[in-house]
């Protein structure tokens, strides 16, 4: 097998994998969207608020350097494991403790977040055991094992999500679904891999991997917490509806989102990790990831965008319409993201994660003041300011690569181009489509058919390459069996 062809395998594992996980994601999500109250989204995702930002303590520093370090050992993995455990713990303790003063600073009608946080909080416990298993997944690009192991976890969680919710459970339903997801996730993948951790520790090694982690974790830690403080401020200015419906239209972009541009990244950072001396490879790789995830992602995009009022009232009931809007504003925040991520994954793959650092704070030092100016208007200007600034940081994003790697900003942006081009007339199309004097389930079925039929007409028409590759990978695995 060749290297490109196991890149391309393994990326086909990891995109098996967030698929299979994000669609049951999504039937869980909807089934509980009809059944429970957006009051009941509204506690959960201030709660997420704080597990997330644990989640990053434990998770995105070291596991990074695991990753990008070139000959890490079981040492490496053993004193990174033992360190994210108590760390870990530690964090715990502070959610606990700490529970009910979040519950006061939200107000009136947060009571329920003392139990539930204190609940859920377990999550940051295994997540500080599964991002070690991931980094050794990624080294060993044995994603295929991790597809196994995430499909019965999200499988087991959704089932019990389910059965609770019609059971009058209520908030408790999305806690169990989520705690269940990420034990069985962490213990499933413990037996998939069949590789034990040495029980032995190296302050050595950590401080080997320290430079590295801590700038990677001091920039997810800034990345994070920023797209969290926005939930922070919907969640204590406005209501917890409003939260809710902040959140679900956030839900569905972000979950194109997680199956492509997560899939390709988590296999090319690794990949761009093995090639860091040979800057000319890092390019060409980066370059790839940018058209093949453009002609992926822009579709899904401005066709969700496209079909966002039908699509809530079928799927999610009209008491979700108030969404829509921020359903169409996030697909614009995420249009560019296939350039962003290949940027950051180049950067921090090269060992340049201070220019990682620093690219970070420049943008968010921006992203800060849009955000004190409108955050009093409403939770639709929020939202606004992120895609306006989403849009003009394509240009910060590639200066680094500019200079590091050769690869100017003109060219990312003709690289991206051939798919925005197509997938903006698509767009069209299948807006208009929907003005037809139908129901919202016809209306919705006819826009969905019509931008799947169009998109590999038009990617035929037009030559683009990225379709001729995927139909020639095809062809050669029909050949082959």
């Amino acid at each position: 097998m060749s290297k490109k062809e196991s890149v391309l395998q393994n990326i086909s594992w990891k995109f098996a994998e967030r698929m299979v996980a994000q669609l049951v994601t999504l039937t869980v999500s909807i089934i509980l969207a009809r059944l429970l109250e957006p009051s009941h989204y509204g506690t959960i995702a201030v709660v997420m608020i704080f597990i997330t930002l644990a989640n990053v303590l434990v998770s995105d520093g070291f596991g990074s350097a695991l990753i990008q370090k070139r000959h890490a050992d079981a040492l490496d993995f053993s004193s990174v494991l033992f360190f994210n455990l108590a760390l870990s713990v530690v964090l715990y303790i502070v959610l606990f403790i700490a529970s009910p003063i979040i519950s006061r600073f939200f107000g009136k009608g947060h009571e329920m977040l003392v139990p539930v946080l204190r609940v859920l909080g377990v999550r940051v416990i295994f997540a500080s055991i599964n991002s070690v298993q991931y980094a050794y997944v990624a080294r060993k690009m044995i994603f295929r094992k991790f597809f196994i192991a995430t499909f019965f976890g999200t499988t087991i969680s959704a089932i019990l999500g389910v059965m609770m919710a019609f059971t009058g459970a209520g908030v408790w339903a999305l806690v169990a679904q989520s705690l269940t997801n990420a034990i069985v996730n962490t213990i499933t993948l413990g037996f998939t891999i069949k590789k034990k951790p040495p029980l032995a520790f190296s302050f050595n090694r950590l401080k080997l991997m320290l430079p590295f982690g801590v700038r990677i974790l001091g920039t997810s830690m800034l990345i994070t917490g920023y797209v969290e403080l926005r939930a922070l401020i919907v969640g204590k200015l406005y209501s917890s509806r409003d939260l809710a419906f902040f959140e679900k239209g956030k839900q569905f972009p972000n979950l194109l989102i997680a199956n492509v541009n997560e899939s390709i990244s988590a296999v090319l950072f690794p990949k761009m990790s093995t090639d860091q001396e040979n800057t000319a490879l890092v390019k060409k790789t980066m370059r790839n990831s940018i058209r093949f995830s453009s002609y992926l992602m822009c579709p899904a995009m401005l066709g969700l965008m496209s079909v966002a009022e039908p699509f809530v009232r079928v799927v999610l009931t009209e008491k979700w319409l108030p969404s829509v809007p921020f359903l169409r504003l996030f697909c614009i925040v995420y249009l560019f993201q296939p350039i962003h991520s290949a940027n950051m994954q180049a950067i921090k793959a090269v060992g340049r994660s201070d220019v990682y650092l620093k690219l970070e704070l420049i943008k968010k030092a921006i992203e800060l003041v849009a955000l004190i100016i409108v955050m009093r208007i409403s939770p639709e200007a929020i939202v606004i300011s992120m895609a306006v600034l989403a849009t003009l940081f394509t240009l910060v994003n590639a200066l680094p690569s500019s200079r590091i790697l050769n690869y100017e900003f003109k060219e990312q942006m003709l690289d991206l181009l051939p798919a925005l081009g197509i997938s903006v007339v698509m767009a069209l199309i299948v807006y208009g489509v929907g003005s037809i004097p139908a129901s919202p389930v016809v209306r919705l079925v006819f826009q969905i058919m019509t931008g799947i039929i169009c998109y590999p007409i038009l990617s035929a028409i037009s030559g683009n390459k990225e379709f001729k590759t995927i139909v020639g990978f095809i062809k050669s695995k029909k050949i082959k069996k």
